[in-house]
Order: structure tokens, then sequence, then C-alpha cells
């Protein structure tokens, strides 16, 4: 069953595409019409390509990895962040650090540089720090939190990038191919397809397109960290079962064990009984 429907697409303006001047030809494929200058998206394949997309993010998700969610236009920053803060994903809704993919080990060093500067102020180092050091530390604090944002928790390479707009996060994309990483990005009718992994034909300028498909990913993502718990769990359950299976596997040894040593005691005494009778019996 599909995760959206024509008439969902519809409402939300996932089918309205730039001025017919301004397409891209690479994007014929997905175009139904043109309709007062405007090129009309196939919602028919927008579907599709939804459920593919979705169906990746969702198995990323259940393998335990990360997708990286690039979303720095004004429209969609907010909708981005509010949405994927709580599945757990990184995110960047502000200035795309250059590098941040292809040169990720001095990413890495900011973040540890933020991450001392927070050790900082919790353990009183802060408060011996003159007035003015104070201020440059809460300034460089402010700084490095508005460019990392969410990806300060990202220990490693994402395995997928989710782009809202492909043409404004251009570098964030070529790190990606660089780099081999799968990008899924919604694509609008001025685009180039050609460098995305999953193309999801669509609006990329409306806030309620953008929505709409940001909460399609965002609950593929939450099917798959459920399907991952659910299968831990069921592997902890069977690792306990077999655990005490063994467990009373030995005690059914150790009981056997007993009762052989009581039998082998009870017929030493019959034994005994037997040569005392039969010596009574000589007399």
């Amino acid at each position: 069953m599909s995760r959206t429907n024509f008439q969902e697409l519809l409402e939300a303006g996932v089918h309205f595409g730039h001025l017919k001047r301004k397409w891209n030809p690479k994007m014929a494929p997905y175009i139904f019409m043109e309709k007062n200058g405007i090129h009309i998206i196939d919602l028919h394949k927008t579907v599709a390509k939804i459920d593919e997309a979705a169906a990746a993010v969702k198995q990323i998700a259940k393998s335990g990895r990360k997708i990286l969610f690039v979303a720095t236009k004004k429209q969609a920053k907010d909708i981005v962040a509010e949405r994927i803060k709580s599945t757990n994903m990184p995110y960047v809704t502000e200035r795309w650090p250059g590098g941040m993919l292809t040169n990720f080990p001095t990413i890495r060093k900011a973040v540890k540089k933020m991450n001392s500067i927070d050790k900082m102020m919790t353990d009183g180092t802060f408060d011996t720090l003159s007035k003015r050091e104070k201020l440059q530390i809460q300034r460089q604090r402010a700084k490095l939190e508005k460019n990392l944002g969410s990806i300060a928790n990202m220990n490693r390479l994402p395995s997928a990038l989710f782009v809202v707009d492909v043409q404004k996060e251009y570098i964030a994309v070529r790190e990606a191919n660089r780099l081999n990483i799968p990008v899924i990005a919604m694509v609008d009718t001025c685009c180039d397809p050609t460098p995305i992994d999953f193309v999801i034909p669509a609006n990329d300028d409306a806030s309620k397109s953008i929505a709409l498909i940001v909460d399609i990913m965002a609950k593929a993502i939450e099917e798959g960290l459920a399907e991952r718990k659910a299968e831990k769990e069921k592997t902890q359950t069977v690792d306990q079962d077999k655990e005490g299976g063994k467990t009373k596997a030995r005690k059914a040894k150790k009981d056997d064990e007993a009762v052989e040593e009581v039998a082998e005691e009870d017929d030493d005494v019959a034994m005994q009984d037997d040569s005392a009778s039969a010596e009574e019996n000589k007399e």
C-alpha cells in the first residue's frame, strides 16, 4: 500500500513545478503537462518515487545507520528541524559547512571544540576566566552550535542524504556523490535529477509540499527504528530462553547424577545386607 495518494499530494500543491522557461529537460519524464506557462508534475510518478525513497529510508534506519537531512532554505528549515528532531536523525538547517562530508575529520575537530567548551562550563573552569574571555568563548560556542547544529552527535559519515532543494544544496549533493553516499531528494522541474539516487519529483518551494514529504520520510524512519527495537527485544528473549534452557539442562543433569549416587548407595547397602545374611546362614 502506498504511503500517500494522488489527492493528498494535489492538496499540498506538490504538482506545481517552475515556469516553463526555467525547466531542466532532464526532468521531462516526470512532467505531466504545461499549464499557463508552468510545468505540472506527474503525481502518479511522485507517489511511486515516494514509496521507493521511503522504503530505502526505512531500511537504513532499521539497520541502525544515520540519514542526514539538509534543508537550509527559509521555508524548509523549521519544518525539517521540528519533524526530524524526534527521529534522532542529524540535520543541517543553517549554512552547509563546506567539506562537511569530504573533510569530515575537520568537522569532528570542531565538534570536539564545542564539547570541550561545554565541559568548561560544567566543571567550573569557565567561572575562573575573565569577563572578556567568557564573552569570546560564548560567542565561539554560539557560532559552532549554529553551524554544526544536530550533527554534533554524528560520530561517522551518514549512510544517506535527504535534500529538500538540490539546486540550493548543490555542494552537499556534490560531496555525497564524491563519497558514494546515496542522495534522496525532492527535485523540482528546474533541477537536474542526474546526481540523485532517489528522485522525488515535487514542488520544493511550497511549505505544505515540503512538510508532507518530510513527514512521510520521518514516519518511515520511525517504522524502521521500531522494527529494529522489536528485533533486538526478540533476540534478547531468545537468548534468555536459550540460557534458561541451558540452566535447566544443567540442573536436570545434576539431579540425575544425585539420583544415580543415591541408587549406587542403595545398591551398596543391599549388597552388604545380602553378604551379612549369607554369613548368618553359613553359621
